[in-house]
């Protein structure tokens, strides 16, 4: 914590509007990296492609959301995956069947590993890491390790699973686009 950043409650937090939301964390706001157009595409895509398949896998898609993923630790996954099963929240405090990190330009994977390490606490099974500036993914299963994939990335015991070349794929074709 810098020597000016000022401590604020639970509460204080959660009754505060913040534009993008920012994570939470023993009493210190923090802000999230975002905002580019690679990391906004992949946002979106993923949203499209879990909508596409919500009934089939039995999910709903959340981007932003707000987990609480201790007393005082907020977290806000770029998206997350909620069971039908779940109760209905508007900040989860059940675990999401996923969370997805889509890393930024600033982004350094120590921070990253954090975040996975409260989703893991919380009892998140599964975490996706996407970079789109070096064109990997990795996923994280409840022992929070990352691991590299080249082929696809999947929710264990389900269904839920994409191919990496797919995500990848589209966001060139977002990014060629954009440059028409």
């Amino acid at each position: 914590m810098s020597p000016t950043q000022t401590m604020i409650s639970v509460e204080e937090y959660l009754r505060t509007t913040y534009r993008p939301d920012c994570d939470y964390i023993d009493g210190q706001v923090l802000e999230r990296n975002m905002g580019e157009t690679p990391h906004g595409n992949l946002q979106m895509f993923f949203g499209w492609y879990f909508l596409n398949h919500r009934d089939e896998w039995r999910v709903d898609a959340s981007s932003e959301q707000r987990v609480e993923v201790a007393s005082s630790r907020y977290r806000i996954p770029d998206v997350c995956l909620i069971s039908y099963d779940s109760p209905r929240e508007l900040i989860l405090h059940t675990a999401p069947v996923l969370c997805i990190e889509i890393l930024s330009r600033d982004d350094r994977m120590k921070s990253i590993q954090e975040r996975l390490d409260d989703y893991v606490r919380m009892g998140v099974q599964c975490s996706w890491v996407v970079d789109p500036w070096r064109g990997t993914a990795f996923q994280a299963g409840p022992d929070g390790i990352l691991r590299e994939t080249n082929t696809s990335l999947t929710v264990p015991t389900t269904a839920i699973s994409i191919t990496v070349d797919e995500i990848f794929a589209e966001l060139d074709r977002l990014e060629r686009r954009s440059l028409e």
